[in-house]
Formats: C-alpha cells, structure tokens, sequence
C-alpha cells in the first residue's frame, strides 16, 4: 500500500486550503512527479477534485491524499511538510527514494538511476 505522511504545519495549511478552494469531503491532495527539473524530476501538488483511473487514495491526518500509477514507485515513503520564512513559503516533499536533489528543493533523481552527466555543466533550472 502507498505510504505518505504529513508533518503538522502541512495538514493546518492544507486543511485551510481547502476550507478556501472546496470541501474535505471531495477535495484532494493530489501529489505527482513529472519529468523536468534540474535533476530530472520535479514534484507537484495541487488540489483536485477528481480521480482518474489507476489512481490510488490514502488518508492521512484526515486529508486525502491521491497519487497516479507513475508516480507511485517515485513518492512511496514520502513526507511533505510546509515551511514559511522570509525567503518564501510553501510545500516541501521528502522523499527516501531519491539519491540527490537540487538546492532549489523542487527536483531530484531517484536511487538507482544514472547521475545526470557532470560534464555537462551546471543543469538549467525549468521549473
């Protein structure tokens, strides 16, 4: 069974996110990888509404949580959290699965997958 855990700070904001933008009833997290990325892969998350076939929902600390098939294997084990400074705010995912990230926080690669080509120089940011 998929497995992603919510630090405190992350359900209070969520949990006001949806209170704004629907209800707990039939709002979801919805947590995705996507290709991109300086490192490869980049994390995404949005409320969604809707479930699409393959997608798999777990609750936890009362909001529910929705991953597609593809992004399952990328997110198992996976805890977000939210954090606010003065450099900005926002969600933050930690993830068991990768082996490195980028500085910026939003991309990675995952564990057993090939470095990205250090002789091609710094990676651009796309995200």
């Amino acid at each position: 069974m998929f497995q992603v855990t919510l630090s405190e700070t992350a359900t209070g904001k969520l949990r006001e996110l949806i209170a704004k933008n629907g209800n707990a009833e039939d709002t979801y997290l919805r947590v995705y990888v996507a290709g991109g990325g300086c490192s490869g892969f980049r994390y995404g998350l949005a409320l969604d509404n809707k479930l699409h076939e393959g997608d798999e929902v777990v609750q936890t600390s009362g909001i529910k949580i929705v991953v597609d098939p593809g992004s399952r294997e990328y997110l198992d084990g996976s805890s977000v959290d939210y954090t606010e400074s003065v450099a900005g705010s926002g969600f933050l995912v930690s993830n068991p699965n990768n082996w490195s990230s980028c500085g910026c926080g939003q991309s990675f690669n995952k564990k057993g997958e090939a470095a990205p080509d250090e002789a091609e120089g710094p990676h651009a940011h796309t995200h």
